[in-house]
């Protein structure tokens, strides 16, 4: 299997590509990652140096993949972070060259705008090119419950009003066939105190799924899960068993993680947990 991830990267770290790429390959994943920033670290941070890169960057790796002959064996894309308006349109450009290479690729956008503690960290014509050209020009998307109401407009309290701005997100595209949508870190008012949620949707119907919370303050975490998604999705065709597989590994991951203490995914030293997760957790048909 071969991805190409289409992210930001850190030196120091496991965001972006600097998460999505070891686990990817810790699955055995073939993996083609263009950095569209390389920084020293997270920008949660109090610092951080380095800078963006701009949209001829991502266009002229991809014409080197093109050159390789590679884009017809690729058989997923996967985009984060993205600084810019125009470096998404030159990410969106890969994608299309991808599917005219080869059509059966998929492509996975996780829509990367903010978070519930945080709101929006990214540009206001970063989240509109999210809403307006990313989302539905992707066949798999994975907001977290920040994201989902951002995109969508809804206001997910409720778990049915999650599942209805799910569905609104699923049919924000003129293809014929709604998308597939894992939507991580819900917190809605069903949600238990000491839990989160996850809710899987594609053609078999949605699926959700529920851990414990953990005390972990450590970054990343959505851009593994949306990476593990992505490729258990294109073993499985399934996305209840994608998510089931991709929260097992995180949630074993972040565990791991809260023991250290540590601010920075332990991923690593417990990479034993993406090929054999610790804690199995199975998805519940809603």
């Amino acid at each position: 299997m071969n991805i190409l991830s289409l992210q930001s990267h850190v030196a120091y770290g496991h965001v972006g590509n600097s998460a999505a790429v070891f686990a990817l390959q810790r699955l055995g994943v073939e993996v083609w990652p263009i950095h569209t920033v390389q920084f020293s670290n997270h920008t949660g941070y109090a610092t951080s140096r380095g800078h963006a890169f701009d949209a001829a960057h991502i266009r002229e790796l991809t014409q080197g993949l093109r050159e390789r002959d590679a884009l017809r064996h690729c058989d997923g894309v996967l985009s984060g972070y993205v600084g810019s308006a125009e470096v998404g349109a030159a990410i969106l450009d890969a994608v299309a060259e991808v599917k005219r290479a080869n059509p059966r690729a998929l492509y996975c956008c996780d829509p990367v705008i903010g978070d519930v503690d945080r709101g929006a960290f990214v540009k206001p014509e970063v989240a509109d090119f999210m809403r307006v050209y990313a989302v539905p020009a992707a066949d798999i998307v994975t907001p977290n419950h920040f994201e989902l109401e951002q995109i969508t407009g809804f206001t997910a309290r409720s778990l049915s009003d999650a599942l209805a701005a799910i569905e609104a997100l699923r049919k924000l595209s003129p293809k014929v066939v709604p998308k597939i949508v894992l939507a991580t870190s819900l917190m809605t008012d069903e949600t238990p105190a000491d839990a989160i949620d996850l809710a899987a949707c594609d053609e078999a119907g949605c699926h959700r799924l529920r851990t414990p919370k953990l005390s972990v303050a450590a970054h990343g975490a959505g851009d593994a899960i949306a990476a593990l998604f992505l490729a258990h999705y294109l073993r499985t065709g399934s996305a209840a068993q994608a998510m089931s597989r991709a929260a097992a590994s995180i949630f074993g991951i972040l565990k791991r993680t809260a023991a250290t203490g540590s601010s920075e995914m332990t991923l690593i030293e417990a990479q034993d947990e993406l090929v054999n997760p610790s804690t199995i957790f199975r998805a519940e048909p809603l």
